[in-house]
């Protein structure tokens, strides 16, 4: 028995190491330069036979007498691997006790009613890297138990109807989607990760109450085709990237309600200017990227910050460092010291700068300067 249980860890770490090539992770910033870089899949792997032990998520399914396994797949201990067979349909024989399907890197045009008939104690589902277009609106009726919905790099013109209200983790980024429809996510109390970037949608592309009923931790909406913060995100979000869009600006009420809100995104964009007190708004803030835009000054209201740690301002037009621009002038007022700050590729004489400008950095590194170059 302990022989099958390690054995079984090695395949399911295994099998989740080849997908982490194609379908990346809530990212985790472990170091200065860490933003683009994704967690460690093994952790998602451990919870998920953590949650099988314990019983909590999965349920008993009696063993057929003769196992199948679908033509060209590879099933071993509840994971069926078809991956990369030009597969155009889903195939109709999987194990009733699958904990893990992966489908990416196929052909699939449409997923149909009945494709995933049977499976009611499906983990995760990798469908990324199809062509699909279609999704029957009761295809995921059976899938109670489904935590992970990967659907990335299809043909997909809208947000999948009646999404099991066990998902955790939606990753529908590089599809078609222009709209996000009132009500689409409403009885998805669980859901905690959203990755919908490179989808051509505008902020008219949101209805109000796109969002409602979700208590997300994790919103990606990159490389779209946003010109501003979109209205009513949810609060609870902890992390919220915007990055490479049109925003021109941050208005005062555009991050209000986030006062959760520790890493936000905003580099790539057209920004301007941002309002004074539009920052005052995230007390809990820890990292701000606000780099390749065109401010001409360091944002207002980054003293007032007690727990920033990190602030990118590199590729922007800023000529001038203040010496109070980053750090308070009363003493016991910041929590934590910076511990990276970067300003390369900006036109300032960084020997202007007065040292006390960074008064409150943690160390001389983690201040980032460089020769402007036109």
């Amino acid at each position: 028995m302990a022989m099958t249980t390690v054995a079984g860890t090695i395949l399911l770490l295994s099998t989740w190491s080849v997908l982490l090539l194609c379908s990346a992770l809530p990212f985790q910033q472990r170091g200065f330069w860490d933003f683009g870089k994704d967690i460690d899949v093994k952790d998602l792997m451990m919870t998920m036979m953590k949650d099988q032990e314990e019983g909590s998520a999965f349920e008993e399914v009696p063993q057929p007498e003769h196992p199948t396994c679908p033509f060209g797949c590879v099933c071993q201990l509840r994971v069926v691997q078809c991956s990369d067979l030009g597969l155009t349909h889903v195939p109709y024989d999987i194990p009733p006790d699958t904990l893990l399907l992966d489908l990416q890197c196929n052909r699939i045009t449409e997923i149909r009613e009945g494709d995933f008939k049977g499976l009611t104690n499906l983990y995760a589902l990798v469908l990324r890297n199809n062509q699909i277009s279609r999704v029957h609106p009761q295809s995921f009726h059976t899938l109670k138990h489904l935590q992970k919905l990967y659907m990335s790099h299809n043909l997909l013109t809208s947000i999948p109807r009646n999404l099991p209200a066990s998902l955790v983790e939606l990753r529908i980024h590089d599809n078609h989607i222009r709209m996000v429809s009132a009500g689409t996510f409403s009885s998805m109390g669980k859901m905690h990760v959203i990755e919908m970037g490179r989808n051509p949608i505008e902020n008219s592309g949101f209805e109000p109450g796109a969002f409602t009923g979700l208590k997300l931790n994790y919103l990606r909406i990159s490389e779209a085709k946003l010109t501003g913060v979109p209205k009513d995100l949810p609060e609870s979000l902890h992390e919220l990237h915007l990055d490479q869009n049109e925003i021109q600006a941050i208005e005062l009420e555009d991050l209000s309600q986030y006062k959760h809100l520790q890493r936000l995104g905003l580099g790539f964009n057209h920004i301007r200017h941002i309002e004074h007190g539009a920052l005052s708004y995230l007390p809990n803030l820890r990292e701000l990227h606000l780099d390749n835009n065109h401010l001409s000054t360091v944002p207002f209201g980054l003293p007032d910050m007690k727990y920033l740690q990190v602030v990118y301002l590199h590729s922007n037009n800023i000529t001038f460092v203040g010496v109070d621009d980053f750090c308070p002038t009363g003493f016991g007022m910041k929590r934590v010291f910076y511990n990276g700050i970067s300003l390369f590729s900006n036109p300032i004489h960084y020997w202007e700068v007065q040292p006390a400008t960074f008064r409150c950095v943690s160390e001389r590194m983690a201040v980032q300067f460089g020769n402007h170059k036109k």
